[in-house]
């Protein structure tokens, strides 16, 4: 039994490429340094592989912002804009990843989206019709040597042409189907440089293989691989898939002449089936993902032994694989030195799932697997219980009426009755809610937690960039204010310190995109609100300003989306934990005379099934009415707001509608606003802030670029129901992009008024 790691995590166990990467970004690090950096973490991931005793170690996983972008690069996908600013290879890559403003010119950043169903987001390679795939790049081929030089001979891993063609968008008029030819020539070339190295496996990862597929797809996915497989030589090709099952293609992948093909067994609900009904070729090996790549828990051996029974009727050559990359997981438990015993023994990070796949090894390799060490342990912890549940909140959960879910009157009387209740101009203009976390709030929330201030002391602070940051907003002159959200680490790790049912860890980041970390709680137990969480900031800000002040809060599907969950209960059960907690919140805000509170859903979009035939059922049928349950009790002169970010919405747009906000922002910057043509189509109810600037790119826009996209908006959405916003929080930008670009976005709002 070998085993594989589908990817490793690439920022570091202590963030240390996101900090260099962000010295770097302000001039304060050289690219040499940087470099360094990043080689010193690839040795170091390599070797905690090899130290494992990882069979198939993987190569170019490592990236500086993403893959996606890193295999577009490679193959000559660049956009003339970028090549035109005339900078260094790796600048003009961070151009295409956070945009440029300078000398050179002025470009925006490449859309980004969510990668399937995590919290992780890829930039969407852009693919003119001038475009020549081609490879230029160097990268997958000097990690590969950069490792076998430290004697670990890899599995390089590349971004699959079916899916980076699926995930491209294509500015002009040629298609894919276009682009096939030269895409293939690419990975042939890519293919024979690899077999020149020495190279024994090359692994190709096609996430795409699990969506809904069409037999355009299909033939399309076949038709690539042909080619590519068709003469690639001595060199054993992986097909790897993750987050889900591909039955719609299954049996035209292991017709194709792959040596292995990677599946996963935690997410894909009808891989075993498949193999039952099939059954897997025996010619090729499976690398059978059992080790979850995205959750934290311990696997269960149990369980994995059992399942490793059934596959071995099917398949004589296995490897035991993750489930996915690692990139999903933290690191490593070794740093969480607050974290008692009692909840390790519980979990596995990045380092401990190189253990399991040992272990699991070693113990599949006896004569007597269930009489092992390791297995004894793993099977006594299983068995264990643990102390998780609350049979209060669980009752609540179950009293739940039909009536509950359901907001009083109907959207059009309240907006009749906020109109009068909240007299705001037209087109208002608010923000999404946080401000930049400077250094000198990160330090007042350092110091608390290390016990160098008082609590008293902490929260002055705290009260003092508020005040500093009403002031702010009331000068550039925005219509609905916030509070600035200077007490928040994260918008969902805030509230699960202050609800019941959570448990944190110090040290386990996690990558959202480019030098964004993450560090999302773990859901222990159920969950309920012991006291309020925000109230007091949101009536001290309230105070300081005769204007509009937004109470600020997350929503049950963000929270429990960008959480670590529970595995004995259903999701559903746990998001209306969730949402009788956030409604509790509300209401409290609602009652110390807050009038309008945004409850974001972010991540509403993140965990919807991958196939359509199971949104309903699996999820939209719970997220939608959790959300409703936390607003369904405030009166109806209450203004509730949402945002969503970074995520395709016109195919459940109905749904988004039938959350029954009265006002949603979008993030739509980065999407060209396609957004708005989807709204108008769908007739939607609720007034809308599509973002007229892309806040994850420093770029400033200027009053003429926003004043662009609010007439683009005011062609299909009425000027009553339009918001102008951000297109997300500005906790990650600094005051030297902020002030300038909201000035601009209320200059440019003013101008557009008086033309109304």
């Amino acid at each position: 039994m070998k085993t594989s790691v589908v990817g490793y995590p690439r920022v570091g166990a202590l963030r240390e490429l996101k900090f260099a990467t962000e010295k770097y970004f302000k001039g304060d690090l050289s690219k040499e340094e940087l470099q360094a950096t990043a080689s010193k973490l690839k040795e170091t991931h390599w070797k905690a592989q090899d130290k494992n005793k990882i069979d198939f170690i993987s190569s170019n996983d490592f990236s500086f912002y993403d893959n996606l972008l890193d295999t577009a690069v490679l193959l000559n996908a660049v956009p003339k804009c970028y090549k035109q600013l005339q900078l260094d290879p790796l600048d003009e890559y961070f151009a295409m990843a956070r945009g440029y403003q300078g000398k050179n010119g002025d470009v925006k950043a490449l859309a980004m989206k969510k990668w399937f169903n995590t919290n992780y987001h890829y930039m969407v390679p852009e693919i003119e019709d001038d475009t020549k795939i081609s490879l230029v790049g160097t990268k997958p081929f000097e990690e590969y040597l950069h490792a076998y030089n430290l004697g670990i001979a890899t599995k390089p891993v590349l971004i699959g042409a079916f899916t980076l063609l699926k995930l491209s968008r294509f500015t002009g008029k040629k298609t894919a189907q276009d682009f096939v030819s030269d895409i293939i020539q690419g990975y042939l070339d890519i293919i024979k440089k690899f077999t020149e190295l020495g190279v024994q496996w090359i692994q190709f990862d096609e996430p795409a293989l699990v969506l809904d597929l069409t037999e355009e797809d299909i033939v399309l996915f076949a038709k690539i691989y042909s080619g590519i497989l068709s003469n690639r030589g001595s060199i054993k090709v992986l097909l790897q898939t993750y987050f889900g099952d591909i039955r719609n293609c299954y049996q035209e992948a292991v017709a194709l002449p792959f040596d292995g093909i990677g599946l996963d067994f935690v997410e894909g609900k009808k891989t075993l089936e498949l193999l039952e009904n099939f059954g897997f070729p025996e010619d090729k090996t499976l690398f059978a993902g059992l080790v979850n790549g995205k959750n934290i828990w311990r696997n269960n051996y149990t369980k994995t032994l059992s399942l490793m029974v059934e596959l071995r009727k099917y398949c004589k050559n296995i490897v035991l694989n993750t489930s996915c990359s690692l990139l999903h997981v933290p690191y490593t438990l070794g740093n969480e030195n607050s974290l008692a015993e009692e909840y390790k023994r519980h979990f596995a990070f990045a380092e401990e799932k190189l253990e399991e796949l040992s272990e699991l090894r070693r113990i599949i390799a006896s004569d007597n697997p269930a009489t092992t060490a390791e297995f004894i342990k793993n099977k006594r912890l299983f068995n264990g219980l643990r102390n998780c549940k609350n049979l209060a909140v669980r009752a609540k959960v179950a009293a739940l009426a039909q009536d509950d879910f359901v907001r009083h009157p109907a959207f059009a009387e309240r907006e009749r009755i906020q109109k009068t209740e909240l007299d705001l101009p037209i087109l208002p203009t608010t923000t999404i809610g946080s401000f930049p976390q400077t250094a000198e709030v990160k330090l007042n929330r350092s110091n608390y937690k290390n016990g160098k201030i008082s609590f008293e002391q902490y929260t002055e602070i705290n009260k003092s960039k508020i005040a500093e940051c009403v002031s702010l907003q009331e000068k550039i002159g925005l219509d609905v204010l916030v509070h600035g959200e200077f007490e928040r680490n994260d918008m969902v790790e805030y509230f699960g310190e202050n609800l019941d049912g959570y448990i944190f860890t110090e040290r386990a980041w996690v990558q959202s995109y480019g030098t964004r970390c993450v560090k999302p709680p773990v859901i222990w137990g159920d969950i309920s609100r012991a006291k309020p969480i925000t109230v007091d900031y949101s009536v001290y800000a309230k105070s300081l300003t005769s204007k509009h002040m937004k109470g600020m809060l997350t929503g049950p599907a963000t929270i429990l989306n960008w959480s670590f969950p529970r595995e004995d209960i259903s999701l559903k059960e746990c998001a209306f934990q969730i949402a009788l907690a956030i409604r509790a919140e509300v209401l409290e805000l609602e009652a110390n005379g807050i009038k309008v509170i945004q409850i974001d859903e972010a991540a509403l979009r993140e965990k919807l099934p991958l196939r359509k035939s199971d949104w309903r059922s699996e999820y939209l049928d719970w997220a939608i009415p959790a959300f409703r349950l936390v607003h369904s009790g405030v009166k109806p002169k209450t203004q509730i707001h949402t945002h969503m970010c970074y995520s395709e919405f016109s195919d459940i747009i109905k749904e988004i509608d039938d959350m029954d906000a009265d006002v949603i922002t979008f993030e739509a910057s980065r999407s060209d606003l396609t957004i708005i043509d989807t709204l108008k189509e769908s007739g939607f109810k609720t007034a809308v802030g599509p973002g007229v600037y892309d806040i994850h790119s420093p770029r400033i826009p200027s009053v003429s670029e926003i004043k662009e996209a609010l007439f683009k908006m005011l062609g299909e959405i009425k000027k009553e129901k339009l918001w102008v916003n951000p297109d997300c929080g500005l906790k990650t930008r600094g005051n030297a992009e902020t002030i300038p670009s909201l000035e601009n976005m209320v200059a440019a709002t003013r101008e557009v008024r008086r033309s109304l």
